[in-house]
Formats: C-alpha cells, structure tokens, sequence
C-alpha cells in the first residue's frame, strides 16, 4: 500500500510537472501570422516550440537568428511564435506583419494583445521558450536571450533531441 502511495504521488506530481499545451486563445485570422487560426489538436504527434516574443525587445530579436537556424536545422520541429506585446504601439497586427517579415519567420504566430495566452501559461519572460512534447505536454520552460551555440541553446537543441525521438 505504502508502494502505491509512492508511485501515485510520483505520478501527480509528474502531471503537474508537465502540463498539456493550453489551447490557443485566438481563433480569429487577422490574430494569426503565416497560418490559419490553429488548435493544439492540430500539433499532435509533433515536437512544439513556442516562443513567447515581442517585437520592441532586444533579448527577442537577438535569439531569431537562432531560432531561424533552429527551424533549418531540424525542418520536423513545430515553432509557433506567440507576440506578447509590451508596450501600446506593438498591439498593431501591420506592424507585427511587418516584423514577422522583417525578421524571416516561416512559422505562424499569434497574436496575442490581450495577454489571454501569456496569463494561461503563467509566462513572466520575453523571451521564453516552451518545448512540448509529441502527446501536446509542456515538457521544458526556457527563459532569456538565446544565440546560436550558446548554453542556453545547447540545453533547448539536446532536450528537443530527446522529444524528437520519443513515441508518440
């Protein structure tokens, strides 16, 4: 009995360790960059990135080269970009059009102006990074400014490694 007690704490607490992917908070098209309003059904089975970014910060638009190359590098991983905007003037879905183009992004992005999507994550950070898994479970949070070969680049690259190659 003590054994079962064990394994079920271990097992709650792993659950709560990795929560799913919440649902996207925005189902309207001009909400959406690069993509069709998405649902987190439609990830399943594939290895998630979400960058939660906005245009004006510094830490975000230094790691884009990385996660440009990222994308590149490993065409199976899914990145979605989530734009948490800071200040007023980033709430302008043509500006962050434009910025999305300026900075080569291939990947769909949110929008997210009424921070709905940030609040559900509990995110404190721009940029920051969540790896999910193939099964749709938030595995990995990463937060900071992120260069090509750096630490912080290193630890994402090898843990994506291992969720690419788990089952689904």
């Amino acid at each position: 009995m003590r054994y079962l007690c064990l394994l079920i704490m271990v097992f709650s607490l792993r659950a709560h360790a990795n929560p799913a992917l919440p649902e996207f908070t925005r189902h309207d098209a001009a909400a959406w960059g690069n993509s069709k309003p998405l649902r987190v059904a439609d990830l399943r089975g594939s290895v998630v990135l979400l960058d939660i970014w906005t245009f004006e910060c510094w830490n975000c638009y230094r790691s884009f080269p990385w996660l440009n190359d990222l994308s590149a590098k490993i065409p199976a991983l899914k990145m979605i970009g989530i734009h948490s905007p800071e200040f007023d003037r980033e709430r302008d879905p043509a500006a962050v059009a434009a910025k999305v183009a300026e900075y080569g992004f291939k990947h769909p992005v949110m929008i997210d102006n009424d921070f709905a999507y940030w609040k559900t994550l509990d995110n404190h950070y721009w940029p920051s990074f969540y790896l999910v898994d193939k099964r749709g479970m938030i595995r990995y949070r990463f937060a900071g400014e992120t260069h090509s070969g750096d630490a912080q680049a290193q630890k994402i690259e090898a843990a994506l490694k291992v969720l690419l190659l788990e089952a689904p």
